[in-house]
């Protein structure tokens, strides 16, 4: 993984101790950290799935919930993420935290969850965002947000119970093959952990080179 960039490493006199047994506790404790620390979008994480072809695309998401085996995340069901996830599953994923001097790289096989996590998700977002998902279809070509506004506006001021999950949203399950954990240090000699599932609750943990 590239620096961070950030002032804030760790004291290089003080070693890295041996991560948790479980990549996804050890990850959830760094987010824990973060939010701690009052880093901005702690749950924010880059995105990336490749199409058919090959060619890649990243975005900016949030991690809605972390479990023992896999990371969860909602989307649109027409959108090019979701689109080229029927195509290819295997997605990598980018967590950055420059104010703790860490990052996480997650790589694996991501797959869409049953509806009743979709309508649960659904049901934990703001009003604002859901709104949002009712009236724009994110990603297709507008020529004029106006309207977009108006009907958000119109829903907010009239609506009298939450709305219900669209059947074109849903949620989405990140199952990790590798999971790495970086740390920076002051003497560019960053701390490395990279796991690697070995069996589906059996993962290699092996300390790499900077």
């Amino acid at each position: 993984m590239e620096d961070s960039g950030s002032d804030s490493a760790h004291d290089e006199s003080k070693v890295m101790p041996m991560p948790l047994a479980n990549p996804l506790a050890a990850l959830q404790s760094w987010i824990a950290d973060a939010r701690a620390v009052g880093a901005p979008t702690p749950s924010s994480v880059a995105f990336v799935t490749v199409s058919a072809d090959g060619r890649p695309s990243a975005r900016t998401v949030s991690l809605k919930r972390l479990d023992t085996d896999a990371l969860l995340f909602t989307s649109a069901l027409w959108t090019r993420k979701a689109q080229e996830l029927q195509s290819n599953p295997h997605v990598a994923l980018l967590f950055h935290w420059p104010s703790l001097g860490r990052q996480a790289h997650v790589t694996g096989r991501a797959l869409l969850a049953e509806r009743a996590l979709a309508h649960e998700l659904f049901a934990e977002r703001d009003l604002p965002n859901q709104l949002q998902t009712l009236v724009s279809r994110q990603g297709t070509p507008i020529t004029d947000i106006g309207p977009l506004r108006a009907r958000h506006a119109h829903l907010k001021a009239t609506m009298e119970t939450p709305p219900d999950c669209p059947e074109d949203w849903g949620a989405i399950r990140v199952h990790p093959d590798t999971v790495e954990l970086w740390r920076e240090a002051p003497d560019r000699l960053h701390d490395r952990w990279l796991y690697e599932r070995e069996e589906e609750d059996r993962w290699k943990i092996t300390r790499i080179a900077p």
